[in-house]
């Protein structure tokens, strides 16, 4: 066990008996640590935008509110103080990569146990970042994909939601209810975000987004506008 000061962490995973292990997990290794608990996405940004001293999140890369990487690049967006640990069961080495790519400070399988959870919380606390030890990174990415990668990291955090909702198939009047903006900046974002990632349709930016997060973004029929 580990003794930091006043340690703040938010678990932020959909599957409640998993986060009580990974609470008891992060209590063994940190002490003290003040534990908070996100099941969905919207939650968690609740969380944050309430709680100004965290310092540590553990992020599921599949529950309610985000598909693939988008929670990972909106929260790397607007909290980028906040370093990020992915812990997800999808651990092959794409996943990995483009965890990285897209701002995590580490990424634990969650078939690991608590000695190697522990050793990487505890490596991106020291502003160190950790993969699994038997993971090899250093084969060329796919330039394609890194092309696209670099067009996403340009999306402000508002144009990163406006995606995730364009990718669950809501219409512009759709998402401007749920983030309380006008249609009008609604369709201002769209245009944006068609611009920045160099397509020319609310279509083939979904097919965009899923295509560099494979089968980690959602991706339902889109609606035309």
């Amino acid at each position: 066990m580990t003794t930091l000061a006043s340690t703040h962490l938010i678990i932020a995973d959909d599957h409640p008996l998993f986060r009580d292990a990974l609470r008891l997990a992060v209590a063994s290794v940190v002490t003290p640590a003040r534990i908070g608990e996100a099941g969905s996405f919207e939650e968690l940004t609740a969380m944050l935008e309430r709680e100004g001293d965290v310092d540590l999140v553990l992020l599921d890369l599949k529950m309610p509110g985000i598909s693939g990487f988008s929670g990972l690049i909106y929260l790397r967006a607007q909290y980028p103080a906040i370093p990020v640990v992915v812990v997800s069961a999808s651990d092959d080495v794409e996943t990995i990569r483009r965890s990285l790519d897209f701002g995590a400070s580490g990424f634990v399988p969650k078939r690991f146990g608590v000695e190697k959870l522990g050793e990487a919380i505890l490596r991106v606390l020291d502003g160190d970042v950790w993969i699994p030890p038997d993971v090899d990174l250093s084969a060329a990415a796919d330039p394609e994909m890194s092309r696209l990668r670099d067009r996403l990291v340009t999306l402000t955090p508002q144009q990163v939601r406006v995606l995730m909702m364009l990718s669950e198939g809501l219409l512009n009047k759709q998402i401007a209810y749920e983030l309380g903006v006008s249609e009008a900046t609604i369709k201002a974002h769209v245009s944006a975000i068609l611009q920045k990632l160099g397509v020319e349709s609310r279509t083939q930016a979904v097919i965009a987004a899923a295509k560099i997060s494979g089968n980690h973004w959602r991706q339902d029929e889109p609606v035309a506008q």
